[in-house]
Order: C-alpha cells, then sequence, then structure tokens
C-alpha cells in the first residue's frame, strides 16, 4: 500500500461505512499510562473477527484527545497492521488547522483508510471560518474525510451542503448533537451525497428515531465488551423491531446510562471499564478522565452478565 493509492477510494470509504455498525475500540495502556500494544492488536483482532463496517482509531473512546501526535500514529500503524485489510481503518485528525492537516497527512502515510477530522480545540469559530478548515484537511490528503459535528464545531446545513461541493473527498458527516431540525435540513438540502453517522455517546439509545433521518449507521461504544449484543441491537435498528429495541434499552442501555452519567467523562471510562469487566485488559484511564469506582465496576460487571 502505498500513499498514492489508498485501499478505499473517497466513495468507496462512503458506501463501505454505510454497510454496518462502526467499531470505536479503546486504546489499552499499561499501569504507567504507556500504551499497550500488545493488549491493543488482541483487541482489534478479535473486534475485526465481527461484521463491522470500519474501525475507528484513536478516536475519543480511544482517548485519542489524550495521545501526543506521535503515540496516535503508532496506534494508527498497529490497527492498520493487526487489521489488515479486514475493515478499513479511520485514523484521527485533531486541532487546530495545521495540526489537523499534518494528522490527516499522517493518516495517510501510516497506511489508513480515512480520516475522522475532530472540532479544534477550544476556541469557537463561525461558519466561513469552520468551511475553510474543514476544506484545508480535505485538499491535505487523497483519504475520504469524515467530519464530525459536535461541541465547538456545529456545522449548519448550508455549510455542510458548501463544503460537499467543494470537497470530493468529504464522504460522512458525523453528528455529535442530536438536534432533530438541523439534521432534517441537512439531510433534505444534501441527501445522499454524504454518508452519515450517528455519533452521540451510546448512540444506540438515538438509533432508532435517527433511522428516520437519513442516519443509516453509528459508532457503538459498547461493541468493544458486548459486541454480539451490539449488533444484534443495530440488527433490530435497521429492521425497526421496536419492540426489541426498546426491550434491550430497558434491559442494558439504560441501566449502563444510569451508570455513565454520574460523572463527567464516564461516556469513555466506562468503555473502558466494560473491556477490563470481560479480562480483554484495557488498563486505566488516562488524566483528566477517571476511572470507575470499584462499586460501578461491579455494578457494570453484573449488568454485562445479563447480556452476554
Amino acid at each position: 500500500m502505498t500513499n498514492d493509492s489508498p485501499r478505499y477510494s473517497p466513495a468507496e470509504l462512503a458506501a463501505q461505512l454505510k454497510t454496518g455498525l462502526l467499531s470505536f475500540p479503546v486504546t489499552h495502556f499499561h499501569a504507567d499510562l504507556s500504551f499497550n500494544e500488545a493488549g491493543y492488536r488482541e483487541h482489534l483482532s478479535w473486534l475485526s473477527q465481527y461484521d463491522v463496517a470500519g474501525l475507528f482509531a484513536a478516536g475519543g473512546t480511544g482517548e485519542g484527545f489524550s495521545l501526543t501526535p506521535a503515540e496516535i500514529d503508532t496506534v494508527v500503524r498497529t490497527a492498520v497492521s493487526e487489521v489488515n485489510g479486514r475493515v478499513p481503518v479511520i485514523a484521527p485528525a485533531t486541532g487546530g488547522t495545521a495540526s489537523a492537516v499534518a494528522g490527516a497527512q499522517a493518516a495517510e502515510a501510516a497506511g489508513a483508510d480515512g480520516v475522522l477530522l475532530f472540532p479544534p480545540y477550544l476556541t469557537e469559530a463561525g461558519q466561513r471560518g469552520l468551511i475553510e478548515h474543514v476544506s484545508t484537511v480535505c485538499r491535505s490528503t487523497s483519504l475520504g474525510v469524515t467530519v464530525y459535528s459536535r461541541a465547538n464545531a456545529i456545522l449548519d446545513d448550508v455549510t455542510v451542503a458548501e463544503l460537499a461541493d467543494r470537497n470530493p473527498n468529504l464522504v460522512c458527516l458525523k453528528d455529535g448533537v442530536g438536534n432533530v431540525e438541523q439534521m432534517t435540513r441537512t439531510y433534505a438540502r444534501v441527501g445522499e451525497r454524504l454518508t452519515y453517522v450517528g455519533g452521540l455517546p451510546t448512540a444506540e439509545t438515538f438509533a432508532l428515531p435517527l433511522l428516520q433521518l437519513g442516519y443509516s449507521t453509528y459508532s457503538s461504544a459498547i461493541f468493544n465488551f458486548v459486541p454480539e449484543f451490539a449488533l444484534g441491537f443495530y440488527a433490530d435498528v435497521i429492521a425497526q423491531d421496536r419492540d426489541a429495541v426498546y426491550r434491550k434499552l430497558r434491559e442494558f442501555v439504560i441501566p449502563y446510562l444510569d451508570i455513565r452519567d454520574r460523572t463527567k467523562g464516564y461516556a469513555v471510562s466506562i468503555v473502558k471499564a466494560g473491556v477490563n469487566a470481560i479480562g480483554r485488559g484495557a488498563g486505566p484511564v488516562r488524566p483528566p478522565l477517571q476511572d470507575l469506582s470499584d462499586e460501578e465496576i461491579a455494578q457494570l460487571t453484573a449488568l454485562i452478565g445479563k447480556v452476554k
């Protein structure tokens, strides 16, 4: 594989991502918070045996925000090597425009199949500035780009339409806001030009209603530790089996949310705790996140036991 010939063209990546559930694996750490490559490889090998449409390395669930650029490169290269073409690997681009460009180019050099563009850190920006930010990153790579609309980089429908027109390799919009009116406006204006991914925390909660808004897939964090349940839930959503979806929400997802919502940052911490609970040794989270308490881990472990 070379930089000039990615495994997936942008159009092929867009088509692939909408075919199934998306996996956002945790990043494994040793007790001293250094990267645990062997544990991460084992986890990727396990997850990539399941029928998922894409694997997003060093994303939000993977604590990409706590990794240095060099560590992100190591994690992405490890994922590309371990997955070895079984599913596309999407790498992150983060920070301000120059940093995001460097991340996108590093992703391409590492052999990734696409880029997930995160919001720039800290600063607020208007829609014109966000258009230039996203477009600059898209121009810097031949890979297909997924843009994450959330936090300080919420893209309105007019902006998304212009970005889609200006950037042929912008292939996907990941929504982390859940504004139904804005999502409806965006799909009405842009339509099937983009693939749409649900990106709210514990996206299973929103998956069924968002299906009606053109969001055919979503990022599943719980796939990290209950992959069969996550895939079954996704199948129920696609089949629009309301009874099955709401039964599984009552049995697992909502009690899971009750633990997740106790502390800020637990949306990530609880996923790593779940991986540890099934004995796959993901290690601790890095600050500023905090690990679940012993009592919360016991509650989560018992909850997982009901659906495994």
